[in-house]
């Protein structure tokens, strides 16, 4: 797959957005007029919601970050449901609806929810809210650049429904996240904090949802369409979130003259070039070299672009267009001949250093140690000095981020956390963010295994070696760290020595 930086990356509404590459702008011309919009029948099916929302510390797991209060917009669809932004209610612990105009506030839960294409789905407890509210309904295709577009919400600023106008500027196949790409539609149309959720009205047809902002930019909004609703919704429809199908093999243009008799490719071939195949399996379809020439039916020009009706767009836009039963077919050109192939498309990328998607940190207390599975969020808060200073020496954080598990199973274990404060860490040099390596000559799988090792360990010391260069080994008394465990948690409030899952293993003693 392209890198972000090709595809461009969003940040939900209340942080900064960081703006993407622009090839062309649309010309200035006059909006198209619209037929009146009823806005009584629009308003009625836009509502606000309040959020109360505990976020995981990855730095401290045993625990979560303090409650954050935050308001969002959200819109009736079918089904006596409400559609909003999935950062509006991700780690809620409370989540409350209230009606245009009402001052009833109805307890809600999250149904589904998809952090990558940003949406998500509320059930109300009180389903007597929708008797006299009906569903807005949705466009069945885009809309077209310099179409007129009203944005209807709640954002900061004042406590009843603002509806702003423009139109829409831009349409687009562009990164929503770090994994996921899709359909986006710029608008000029006022966009803040608040307005996440809120319904994109063209006529009387939501054409889209508010999602985010361009931090410094002016008027730059941005819409996720109806077309990516639709998938998401069609996705849950049995109950849980897949995501969408993609490729992501790494890939380059074919534009500079040499590359053409270098690959032996006739004139009238254009597409991407394979650089490096995401699979090591010798029979998996696509090589270094290959171009790809064609996807789902589509061309693909030497920019990695396609046509689809007045849309110029990333071709991987087709793929989840095209794909079926996890494979979308392709043409590529391969010795100078083009061929028909099938690819292999998944939604999910096996990650070494996963994303924790809505869930919370595993974590194991062991004496004065704090150990965790590395994950993207603990890899967030670092800066750049953390950064140099792990890859200076060779730390598997900076030099294996982006890499496939090696083995079935494979997660690092980091040190989350500064040692608590106890006797049996005095002198050690802070070991905070490295990555263990072995236990008493034992090599380290995960965290599981991790605890596994501790909890059969029979040896009188304890032994940490750790993965890279010029770091210092641990050596611990073991039936000193189990008999301090239990003070060092209540000296520093740990309600438990690990998370459940991990609980689980430790008290999986063998007989």
């Amino acid at each position: 797959m392209l890198p972000l930086s090709r595809l461009g990356a969003l940040l939900p509404l209340p942080l900064l957005i960081v703006a993407a590459a622009v090839r062309t702008s649309p010309a200035a011309e006059p909006p198209v007029l619209l037929a009146p919009v009823k806005a009584s029948a629009v308003e009625g099916s836009v509502v606000k919601i309040f959020s109360t929302s505990r976020y995981p510390d990855p730095y401290k797991p045993w625990t979560k970050q303090g409650p954050r209060d935050s308001t969002g917009t959200g819109v009736i669809i079918e089904g006596r449901r409400i559609l909003t932004n999935a950062h509006v209610v991700l780690y809620a612990s409370q989540v409350q609806v209230q009606a245009n105009q009402s001052g009833d506030k109805i307890r809600a839960t999250v149904e589904s929810i998809a952090q990558g294409i940003d949406l998500a789905v509320l059930k109300l407890e009180d389903e007597s809210f929708f008797d006299n509210r009906p569903p807005l309904p949705r466009a069945t295709k885009l809309p077209a650049v310099k179409d007129s577009v009203m944005v209807y919400g709640f954002p900061a600023g004042g406590t009843t429904l603002s509806i702003t106008k423009g139109i829409v500027s831009r349409i687009e196949f562009a990164g929503y996240g770090m994994s996921t790409a899709g359909l986006r539609i710029q608008i000029d149309a006022a966009i803040n904090p608040g307005n996440s959720g809120g319904p994109a009205v063209d006529g009387d047809k939501m054409i889209g949802l508010a999602f985010s902002r361009l931090g410094g930019g002016d008027n730059i909004g941005y819409i996720i369409p109806c077309e990516e609703v639709e998938l998401f919704l069609a996705d849950v429809r049995d109950g849980k979130y897949d995501g969408k199908p993609a490729m992501w093999d790494s890939l380059q243009t074919f534009e500079n003259a040499a590359l053409r008799p270098f690959l032996k490719a006739p004139k009238g071939i254009d597409g991407m070039i394979v650089t490096e195949t995401d699979s090591s399996d010798p029979n998996y379809p696509l090589k270094p070299w290959d171009i790809i020439t064609e996807i789902g039916g589509v061309r693909v020009d030497n920019e990695g672009m396609v046509r689809v009706g007045d849309l110029r767009v990333r071709f991987q836009y087709i793929i989840q267009r095209a794909a079926r039963d996890g494979r979308v077919p392709l043409k590529i050109c391969r010795d100078g001949v083009e061929r028909a192939i099938e690819l292999p498309v998944t939604a999910r990328r096996s990650m070494l250093i996963p994303d924790l998607d809505g869930a919370y940190p595993s974590y194991f207390v062991y004496g004065p140690l704090v150990f965790s599975a590395a994950t993207q969020q603990f890899l967030g808060g670092l800066n750049n000095n953390s950064w140099a200073a792990l890859a200076a020496i060779g730390n598997p954080l900076a030099v294996r981020r982006a890499d496939r598990p090696a083995f079935p199973d494979e997660a690092l274990v980091v040190v989350a956390s500064p040692f608590f404060p106890h006797k049996l860490s005095q002198d050690y040099s802070p070991a905070q963010s490295r990555v263990v390596s072995r236990i008493n000559n034992t090599e380290i799988k995960n965290l599981a295994h991790l605890v596994a090792t501790l909890r059969d360990l029979k040896d009188e010391f304890v032994v940490l070696d750790f993965v890279g260069r010029r770091l210092e080994n641990l050596v611990f008394p073991r039936k000193e760290m189990l008999a301090a465990t239990e003070d060092i948690l209540t000296d520093n409030g740990v309600r438990s020595q690990g998370s459940t899952d991990m609980m689980a293993v430790w008290n999986e003693r063998k007989n």
